[in-house]
C-alpha cells in the first residue's frame, strides 16, 4: 500500500472525533486512536507491551510506572491510560510523551504501508484522559512531518527489495558464527530482540541493520521469525493478564489534576516566536522590565513542545520565519487545542489592509508592526490577557 493510499484511510472524520481507527490485514490488528481529531497512540496489538517496552527505555527510562498505577483500565487503552497517568502525575514531561507519540505512530505507520490489503473501521470511543494529556495528540502539522519520514523509510526499503522481511521479525543464528563475523553483536541474534529493537539499542537505520544482515540471511546462515509478545508485570484486566503478571498492585491516591492557568500574584509567560537574535533580545529586555516571563523560540517546528510544555499566556509570532509561513503556523496553534484560545499577536514589517486581514483568518488576536514601540507592545499584552 503507497503512502497516499494508507494517508487516505487515516482521514479522521471531524475534528472533534474521538475513538479509534482499526486497521486489519488478518495477521496483525493496529488501533490508532484519536482525542478531538488528533492522533494520540498508535498500536501494533502483536507488540503492544514489546513496543511499550522500547519506549519506555527510549524516553522515559527514569519513569517507575509500575509504582504510580492508580487504577486498571480497559484492554484496548491502557497504553494511554498510563501515559495519561504519567502526566498528571507529573512524572514525565510532555515534551518527552509527545517524542514518544511520534515514535510509535512512525513505526505503526511504516508496518501499515507494507501492507497490500487493510479491512478498516472507525470505532466511536471517549478516553478519559486529562486536557494536558489530549495536548501531546499529534496535530495534522506533525503528521505530515511524520509522513515524510515514513515515506522515505517506505522507499529505502523497496530499493532494497526486502519486500518478505518485517521490523517486527527478529533475526536468529541457525547455526554458529564467530563474532569476529558478525555485523552486530552476537547478542541481538538470539531471537530476543526485533529488528525494531535492535535498529534502536544500535542507533542505526532499521533499513541499514537489515542489510548488514541480509548476506547472513542469504546463506541460509540466519533467518527472521515472528516473536510473541512479552508479558506487562503489572495488574490490568484478565484481557491482558498473564500468570507471570503479580496479583496486585497497591492504589495510590488519584492524582490531583494540573492547573493550567495561573494565580493573579505570578508572572504571566509571553512567547517569542521570533528567528532575529537582535529582535529577540530587545523583546525579551521590553516583558523582562514588565515582568513577564519570556520563552524564545527560533524555529516553530523545532521548537512547538516547547509551547505545549510551558503553555503560555500569550505568543508573540514573526510573520517570516525559516522554514515556516507565520499565518501556517498561527493557524496550526489555533487549530491545536491547547493554544485554541490563547492570544496571539502578529508581529511583522508588512502592515498592510491584506496582512492584517489575513492574520485575523488565521487566528491572530492582533497585529503589530516591528520592531515594537515598548508602549505599545505592552499595552496590547495586557489587554489581550486581561480579556483572556
Amino acid at each position: 500500500m503507497n503512502i497516499q493510499e494508507l494517508a487516505g484511510l487515516l482521514q479522521c472524520p471531524s475534528r472533534s472525533f474521538e475513538g479509534c481507527l482499526v486497521l486489519d490485514n488478518h495477521k496483525t490488528r493496529w488501533t490508532l486512536s484519536f482525542v478531538q481529531g488528533q492522533l494520540l497512540y498508535a498500536v501494533n496489538e502483536s507488540h503492544a507491551a514489546r513496543c511499550w517496552f522500547r519506549l519506555l527505555q527510549q524516553h522515559f527510562p527514569k519513569w517507575d510506572w509500575q509504582a504510580h498505577i492508580t487504577q486498571p483500565t480497559t484492554h484496548e487503552s491502557w497504553p494511554i491510560h498510563l501515559l495519561n497517568q504519567g502526566i498528571n502525575q507529573k512524572q514525565i514531561s510532555l515534551i518527552r510523551a509527545k517524542l514518544a507519540i511520534r515514535t510509535v505512530t512512525q513505526e505503526c505507520l511504516f508496518e501499515l504501508s507494507r501492507c497490500i490489503h487493510l479491512e478498516h473501521y472507525w470505532k466511536p470511543h471517549p478516553f478519559k484522559v486529562s486536557m494536558t494529556c489530549r495536548s501531546v495528540g499529534l496535530s495534522s502539522w506533525e503528521m505530515k512531518m511524520t509522513w515524510s519520514k515514513v515515506e522515505a523509510m517506505s522507499q529505502e526499503w523497496q530499493r532494497a527489495d526486502f519486500a518478505q522481511i518485517g521490523p517486527t521479525q527478529s533475526p536468529i543464528l541457525r547455526e554458529a558464527v564467530a563474532a569476529q563475523l558478525l555485523p552486530i553483536a552476537h547478542q541481538y541474534l538470539n531471537g530476543s530482540y526485533t529488528l525494531w529493537d535492535i535498529a534502536w539499542q544500535l542507533d542505526r537505520p532499521l533499513a541499514g541493520v537489515v542489510q548488514s544482515l541480509l548476506p547472513l540471511a542469504q546463506d541460509r546462515i540466519l533467518e527472521f521469525k515472528t516473536l510473541p509478545d512479552l508479558a506487562l508485570p503489572v495488574t490490568l484486566p484478565r484481557a491482558i493478564s498473564s500468570p507471570q503478571i503479580p496479583k496486585s498492585v497497591t492504589p495510590s491516591p488519584t492524582p490531583p489534576k494540573l492547573q493550567f492557568g495561573i494565580s493573579s500574584n505570578e508572572k504571566s509567560t509571553i512567547a517569542c516566536i521570533e528567528d532575529s537574535p537582535v529582535l529577540s533580545h530587545r523583546l525579551k529586555r521590553i516583558l523582562a522590565t514588565a515582568g513577564y516571563h519570556t520563552l524564545l523560540i527560533h524555529e516553530p517546528m523545532r521548537g512547538f513542545s516547547e509551547l505545549i510544555e510551558h503553555r503560555p499566556d500569550l505568543i508573540l509570532l514573526d510573520l517570516m520565519l525559516p522554514n515556516a509561513d507565520g499565518y501556517s503556523v498561527c493557524k496550526f496553534l489555533r487549530d491545536t487545542p491547547v493554544f485554541e484560545k490563547t492570544p496571539i499577536v502578529i508581529l511583522t514589517g508588512q502592515n498592510s489592509p491584506i496582512d492584517r486581514t489575513r492574520a485575523r483568518l488565521a487566528g491572530a488576536n492582533e497585529f503589530l508592526t516591528k520592531p515594537p514601540q515598548s508602549e505599545k507592545l505592552l499595552a496590547i499584552i495586557r489587554e489581550q490577557l486581561a480579556r483572556n
